[in-house]
């Protein structure tokens, strides 16, 4: 138990980081994130939204109050990593690995918040 504790919060922790880094850059640096988006062909828009609920969703995923919204955190960031993934790999400009790196920490949180659940 202490052993799956310990893998959910480590692997939650530096999601967390690179969340917070996403939203810093998003917030901090907006003309550099709004060329990106139109290279994606996104509105730029979406970047402060899309900041705020990355901010929101990390907040549904520490919070043990939170079941279903957590379920709902989980799924959104799930679905945001595969597009980001995607998208990156399209325009080939070699920023994949990142998303990459964000589903693997998002599925070992998971699979390890639900085992923490368990026990």
């Amino acid at each position: 138990m202490k052993r799956n504790k310990i893998i959910f919060y480590v692997s939650t922790g530096l999601l967390t980081l690179l969340m917070l880094f996403s939203v810093s850059m998003y917030f901090f640096n907006h003309q550099e994130v709004s060329v990106m988006f139109s290279n994606f062909g996104y509105p730029t828009y979406i970047i402060y939204p899309y900041a705020v609920a990355k901010l929101l969703g990390l907040i549904a995923i520490w919070n043990p109050n939170f079941k279903t919204i957590k379920e709902w955190a989980y799924a959104g960031f799930f679905f945001a990593f595969i597009l980001a993934f995607f998208a990156h790999y399209m325009i080939g400009d070699g920023e994949q690995t990142g998303a990459l790196i964000a589903l693997i920490l998002l599925i070992t949180s998971y699979i390890f918040n639900k085992k923490t659940n368990k026990q």
